[in-house]
């Protein structure tokens, strides 16, 4: 009886191959790497922004974006409120043992996302509050699922998102009021631009995350904005969510700030683009248009980069 060897030369010879490639894989593997795909595929837009920041404030400021991202998916990931709870809250432990006074760099879980974040919040000294309000603020949204009024909108995205810029001044080192103050306009009108970009994701978990008062006031119903249908009343709504958006754009730009502050609040060129397309489809936020990718964005973004505005 024969035997037969399941190791040939040529088996041999391809696990030796294979090994050698997992080798080269596993040292070619960057976790900042890692963060910049996490950022360019779920935020794409802050992506481009953030490519034309100096090289000193780029790579901190993509994993600041990629630990956004990663706590803003947690409500996409699943339908089950406990399971986003408990992945949440992965993201607050794993901030506590990187702000814990006797942190011991063994204990930070083995993630990609926050072993970079720890990284940088020790090389910049990075406020926690900022941190924990990206997640707060979406811990936030899972239990309530909806906003009373467009100032609680505001305030959701002064935390959700001016937090962010709030830490990318800190990572520049630009400590300005004034330039505190414009990241907070700034976040604001961005936060109202993605409630109303966002509409198509939001009926597809079945949320209405429109303003309930504007909602009340035209008599729009939660059933007609899960339904998708397009009305002058539902264009008055939408209408009167991007005209904040709007003002709170006007205002950030208003106000004189360091001129390195100008790369950091680049992202608001996306919001404008965006604003501006909806104005022109009449307010129609149905239009299947407006969720398009914007191909003329790099060479905006490029070009207010080169003029130093935002």
């Amino acid at each position: 009886m024969f035997k037969i060897n399941l190791l040939t030369k040529p088996a041999i010879a391809c696990a030796r191959s294979m090994k050698k490639l997992s080798s080269k894989a596993n040292a070619a593997f960057d976790p900042l790497n890692y963060c910049a795909d996490i950022v360019r595929q779920y935020d794409y837009e802050n992506y481009l922004a953030t490519l034309l920041m100096t090289k000193a404030i780029r790579s901190p400021a993509l994993v600041i974006r990629a630990f956004n991202v990663e706590v803003a998916r947690v409500q996409d990931q699943t339908t089950d409120p406990q399971i986003a709870t408990m992945r949440l809250q992965f993201w607050q432990d794993s901030l506590n043992k990187i702000f814990h006074k006797s942190m011991d760099k063994s204990t930070i879980p083995a993630n990609p996302v926050v072993q970079q974040l720890f990284k940088v919040c020790q090389s910049y000294k990075l406020p926690q509050r900022y941190l924990e309000r990206l997640i707060t603020s979406r811990s936030n949204i899972l239990k309530t699922k909806y906003f009373r009024s467009i100032e609680d909108i505001e305030k959701h995205s002064e935390n959700s998102v001016s937090s962010i810029y709030y830490l990318l001044l800190s990572i520049a080192g630009i400590t300005n009021v004034h330039a505190d103050h414009a990241a907070s306009h700034l976040g604001k009108s961005q936060g109202l631009a993605n409630i109303l970009r966002s509409i198509h994701v939001s009926n597809h978990h079945k949320m209405v995350t429109l303003p309930m008062d504007i909602l009340m006031k035209y008599k729009i119903s939660q059933e007609s904005i899960l339904r998708g249908i397009d009305n002058e009343a539902m264009r008055n709504v939408v209408f009167e969510v991007a005209s904040r958006a709007n003002s709170h754009l006007e205002k950030a730009r208003a106000i004189e700030i360091p001129k390195l502050a100008n790369q950091i609040f680049l992202p608001a060129i996306g919001v404008e683009i965006y604003l501006t397309k909806l104005q022109k489809n009449q307010f129609d936020i149905y239009d299947t248009s407006l969720q398009k990718r914007n191909s003329t964005l790099p060479f905006s973004l490029y070009f207010k980069r080169l003029l130093n505005k935002y």
